[in-house]
């Protein structure tokens, strides 16, 4: 099944990923096995899955499921997307140092300098643009590269095949968050890296009503490593949630073909007004990660971040719309506005965010499946104020 399916489409390995039909009753849907533990109907010759933190055949779908979409040798679902990158950085130990993409997510960001650090993981936040700067942060005791392209909220883009290649020279392990451009635009294990990281909840579930991380690895060694984690810490998902996330994800070329149209629409948009500083979207004739990005990307996201100009007139213009939820998360059928400064990166100190190009002017914008017209004219009525 698996050699098949390296001959088919994208969109065609969405629907038939291994386990869309089950053997036993030839339901058109993997059964949801809601149990914690499993019977030995012989003790000498123990069953595949014991206990449901260990492993569990829904879960054991989904896993499969991304590991075929992603290009890896063995996947890993849990509980939330920083479940899956937090989980992922305890590869690592006391002493060992990790050089991160600047304007990382503000849960990553939380993650490393308040948890990590009382556990003497270093992390060393570059801007991933600059290739040297990346290979000036080199220290005797790094051990990883972690990646975010384009990056949140501010779009910059990694060249993913020199970093990658860069972390192999030097024995460090690759980890990239694939949360914006998802499988579909992006797979950067066949570029060079060793882990991708999910979070599932945004544009692989879509429908803004699970909650759920994922990890591919590229080899059966790191595999290993990652699903003894997995099992010691009990991060993982349920398997009412595997189940549902895979229903998203079937959907998911044509949800991100629709979004993303719109998307380049929007932002093409905002950039010809002059009341808006800056608009960033890798689909743009002038961002400067542009060609980088259409070398590594089939796509350029539903995701678009604009400058408005200060907090205050930011503020005002979430209190005016009225069609896209105003929330944090992203990559859902309804578009999403969000405020980064006081919403996904509210843990990185002003100085910080605005070091990194994360002012109190910037909102970010993860477009739907709304007809993008009545989107602009909503978006329109709530900038004129």
């Amino acid at each position: 099944m698996a050699d098949n399916n390296q001959e088919k489409k994208f969109a065609t390995k969405l629907i038939h990923f291994g386990s869309e039909i089950d053997e036993t009753t030839g339901a058109s849907s993997v059964p949801i096995y809601q149990a914690s533990t499993f019977h030995h109907h012989d003790i000498h010759n123990p069953p595949t899955h014991d206990y449901s933190r260990s492993g569990n055949p829904t879960r054991q779908a989904l896993e499969d499921y991304i590991t075929l979409l992603e290009g890896g040798v063995r996947g890993f679902a849990f509980a939330s997307g920083m479940a899956a990158i937090s989980t992922a950085f305890l590869l690592f130990s006391t002493g060992d140092h990790v050089i991160v993409t600047e304007d990382v997510y503000g849960g990553t960001y939380r993650l490393l300098t308040t948890v990590l650090n009382r556990l003497g993981i270093e992390s060393t936040f570059v801007d991933m643009t600059n290739v040297e700067a990346v290979k000036a942060a080199l220290q005797p005791n790094t051990k990883a590269v972690f990646i975010e392209t384009p990056s949140n909220p501010t779009l910059k883009i990694t060249d993913i095949t020199t970093i990658a290649a860069w972390a192999k020279e030097n024995e460090l392990i690759s980890l990239l968050d694939n949360t914006f451009m998802t499988p579909y635009h992006q797979r950067p294990i066949e570029l060079g890296v060793d882990i991708v990281l999910h979070s599932a909840t945004k544009f692989l579930g879509g429908h803004s009503d699970v909650l759920a991380g994922l990890a591919v690895v590229a080899t059966e060694s790191l595999g290993k490593r990652l699903k003894q984690l997995q099992n010691g810490l009990g991060t993982v998902l349920g398997a009412q949630e595997s189940w549902l996330l895979m229903r998203g994800m079937k959907t998911l070329q044509a949800r991100m073909e629709h979004s993303e149209k719109s998307a380049r629409k929007l932002a093409e948009w905002l950039d010809s007004r002059s009341d808006i500083t800056s608009v960033f979207y890798p689909g743009l004739k002038d961002h400067p990660g542009r060609e980088i990005h259409e070398k590594q990307s089939k796509g350029y996201g539903a995701v678009v971040s604009f400058d408005v100009g200060d907090g205050d007139r930011a503020k005002a213009v979430l209190n005016r719309v009225t069609l896209p939820l105003v929330a944090v998360s992203l990559g859902a059928v309804e578009s999403i506005l969000s405020y980064p400064a006081m919403m996904s990166h509210a843990a990185m100190p002003r100085e910080v965010r605005h070091e990194r190009g994360i002012t109190d002017g910037l909102l970010r914008y993860s477009v739907g499946l709304e007809d993008i017209d009545d989107l602009i004219a909503d978006l329109d009525q709530a900038l004129k104020g």
